[in-house]
């Protein structure tokens, strides 16, 4: 029996092993040709800035990446559980109080789902101000493509990668035009998706609006939904293997340290963050989470 349940997730990783092994061959064959020798050197991976672009990152960035990545984390395990629990240990109604009335009795959902409900509120209001931020300072021109060789740029740094020759950035100054695309879609993109998804699959949304339901239906949410999540997983396990391949110091100082220097500072304050994210990992059990839902809402088993 042990052996069955293990024989998919082992095949399949096999299988990504494998198609990751006729990438890189693939893309050393092409490497090889004249036409895409070329191709490199009329776009090596990077857009040009503006002269107005800001260089290096502002303290308030390095907070916010931190708060970002602490919130995803959770949401994404409280959205697991959500989805792979059939009999929660607790749930949580609302109480109905002088700022929200509802008509009839409460929905009662489960203490998981609440949980990544309230982390999503706390998700978007950090997003909202990271948002906010980003166009007075100017940082908001190294995540949106000005211009269109962002494309042809992010095909040769995908090229690069696959064969191994990877491309030299510096992040401070200059995101490669595959980074840029990413972040520009996971902040622009899926970040939205995920809340107007979310919104809909939740009790905030109004049940009576027939017009509004038949053009939006619910299963069209749960159907984009559980994807971003997918895609949240990818990107950042993509994100931190490439930080930590890619010249881990600097990138760690780039993110954390607020300097494009060497030295351990930033990688400390990753560790330490790290810390803060596991020990909140461990902690988000339905023992610790009964009192904290329940200043909100009636908890029940």
């Amino acid at each position: 029996m042990t052996s069955a349940r293990w024989f998919k997730p082992a095949a399949l990783a096999l299988a990504a092993v494998a198609v990751l092994l006729i990438l890189v061959l693939v893309a050393k064959a092409l490497r090889q040709q004249p036409a895409v020798q070329s191709f490199l050197i009329d776009f090596p991976g990077r857009s040009e800035l503006p002269d107005s672009a800001p260089v290096g990152f502002p303290a308030w960035l390095s907070v916010q990446h931190f708060v970002n990545v602490f919130f995803i984390v959770l949401i994404i395990r409280a959205g697991w559980q959500v989805r792979s629990t059939s009999r929660p240990a607790a749930y949580w109604t609302r109480r109905n109080n002088g700022l929200i009335r509802t008509k009839g009795s409460p929905t009662r959902i489960s203490l998981h789902l609440w949980f990544h409900l309230s982390l999503g509120a706390l998700w978007l209001v950090n997003g909202i101000i990271f948002v906010v931020l980003l166009f007075p300072t100017g940082q908001w021109m190294r995540i949106v493509p000005l211009n269109w060789d962002v494309f042809p740029n992010a095909i040769s740094v995908a090229l690069q990668y696959a064969s191994l020759n990877w491309p030299t950035d510096n992040g401070w100054v200059n995101y490669n035009s595959l980074q840029l695309l990413a972040y520009f879609t996971t902040v622009f993109v899926a970040a939205p998706l995920a809340f107007i998804t979310g919104v809909r699959m939740s009790g905030a949304w109004p049940r009576a609006a027939v017009t509004l339901n038949r053009f939006y239906p619910i299963l069209l949410a749960r159907a984009i939904h559980f994807p971003v999540m997918l895609y949240f997983v990818l990107f950042t396990i993509t994100h931190v293997t490439l930080v930590l391949a890619t010249g881990a110091l600097r990138n760690l100082n780039h993110m954390y340290g607020g300097s494009d220097s060497e030295n351990w500072v930033g990688f400390w304050i990753f560790a330490a963050s790290l810390l803060v994210m596991v020990a909140a990992w461990v902690a988000a059990r339905p023992l610790l989470l009964r009192p904290i839902a329940s200043l909100t809402g009636t908890v029940s088993r």
